[in-house]
C-alpha cells in the first residue's frame, strides 16, 4: 500500500525532522533510511546523530565523526560528540568573559565555570547549542536536516531546552540590564556604557528564539518516534508524546518496527503474533492523532547499504 499524502509530506517536505524513540527499537536505522529516501527524492540531506552511542557510521560502514562527511552525492552525515561540544561550549563561556574579570579573579571564575560544566543538564545545553548552530548555519545548504536523537528521555530534555533556556536567558538579560543601569547611575553620570556580556546574551537569545520558532513551525519541522509493538516502548512513547505536547511539540508520525509477518507456522511465533496483535490494537487506540507506518521484521540485521535501502523501501510500501 502506498503512503498517504500526509506521510509523504512529513517525510519529504519538512526542513527539519527529529527521529526519537526507546533504545534498540530501530531508531537510527529508521533515521538513516529516511535520509536515503530524501536524497533519492533529490533533497540535499544532512543526517545528524546526537546519540552518544553513534550507530550512523556503523550503519553506512563509514567513519563519520564530528565533521560532515559525504555518504552519497546528495547525502551527508555528522556525528556530534557531546564531550567535545561540552568542552567547546565551556571554552566559549570563558572566552566571553575574558577582559571583563580582574586578573586576580579569573582563576576562581574559571574554576566555578568548570564546576558548573559537570552539573546536570550541561551536556544537553552544549549539545543543543551545536544543534542551533547546525540549523542556523546550514539552513541554506540543505533541503532536509534529520536528527537521529538519543533514547527517549534524552530527546525530551533536548527538545524542551529552547523553552527553558529562553526563560533563563531572559532572566539573565533583566539582571544584567539592572546591574548596568545601576553602574551607569553611580559611576558614569548616567551615560550608557557598552556591556559585552549583555550583547552576548542578546545574540544567544536571538539564536534560540529563531530555532524555537522553527521547531514550533509545523510547516518546517516534523517529529517521528520509532517503537516496537511491545508494552514498554508503547508506554514510553505515550509518556514522551504527552510531555512534548506540553511544549507544543507534536509528534506527527510513528514508525512501528519489527512487526511479525502474518504467514507464521511456528507455534512459538504464532503465540507471539497473537500477543503482538493486542499491542497493535493498543497502538491504534492510544495514538489516534499520529500517522502510523508498520515495518515488518526482516530476516537479518541491517548490515549493509543495500539492506538499508531495502529497509527504506519498506517505509514507502
Amino acid at each position: 500500500m502506498l503512503l498517504n499524502n500526509n506521510i509523504m509530506e512529513l517525510l519529504f517536505s519538512k526542513k527539519i525532522l527529529f527521529v526519537g524513540g526507546k533504545g534498540g527499537v530501530g531508531k537510527s536505522t529508521s533515521a538513516a533510511a529516511i535520509a536515503i529516501l530524501n536524497a533519492k527524492k533529490g533533497n540535499r540531506t544532512l543526517l545528524v546523530s546526537t546519540d552518544p552511542a553513534h550507530n550512523t557510521g556503523d550503519i553506512f560502514h563509514e567513519k563519520i565523526g564530528n565533521n560532515i562527511s559525504e555518504i552519497t552525492p546528495l547525502l551527508d552525515a555528522l556525528e556530534i560528540d557531546p564531550a567535545k561540544e561540552s568542552k567547546k561550549y565551556i571554552q566559549q563561556v570563558k572566552d566571553n568573559i575574558k577582559g571583563l574579570v580582574r586578573a586576580s579573579m579569573i582563576e576562581e571564575v574559571h574554576r566555578q565555570i568548570d564546576t558548573a560544566s559537570s552539573s546536570p543538564g550541561a551536556d544537553e545545553a552544549a549539545l543543543f547549542d551545536a544543534i542551533v548552530t547546525i540549523i542556523i548555519d546550514h539552513n541554506d545548504t540543505y533541503d532536509t536536516i534529520i536528527f537521529d536523537t538519543a533514547p527517549t528521555g534524552h530527546t525530551i530534555r533536548l527538545l524542551t531546552l529552547p523553552e527553558l533556556m529562553g526563560v533563563w536567558i531572559e532572566g539573565m538579560l533583566d539582571r544584567r540590564k539592572k546591574t548596568t543601569d545601576n553602574y551607569n547611575q553611580i559611576f558614569n553620570d548616567g551615560e550608557p556604557i557598552d556591556d559585552p556580556i549583555f550583547k552576548v546574551l542578546q545574540t544567544r537569545k536571538k539564536r534560540f528564539s529563531t530555532v524555537r520558532d522553527i521547531l514550533l513551525s509545523s510547516s518546517q519541522t516534523g517529529f517521528i518516534f520509532v517503537l516496537n509493538p511491545e508494552r514498554l516502548p508503547i508506554l514510553e512513547t505515550e509518556k514522551a508524546i504527552k510531555l512534548l505536547n506540553q511544549y507544543h511539540l507534536h509528534v506527527n508520525l510513528l514508525i512501528i518496527n519489527k512487526v511479525l509477518p502474518e504467514e507464521i507456522t511456528d507455534q512459538f511465533f504464532q503465540k507471539r503474533k497473537l500477543r503482538e496483535k493486542e499491542y497493535i490494537n493498543k497502538i491504534e487506540q492510544t495514538f489516534k492523532s499520529q500517522e502510523k507506518l508498520y515495518i515488518p521484521l526482516l530476516e537479518e540485521d541491517i548490515s549493509s547499504l543495500s539492506l538499508l535501502e531495502n529497509f527504506s523501501e519498506k517505509i514507502l510500501h
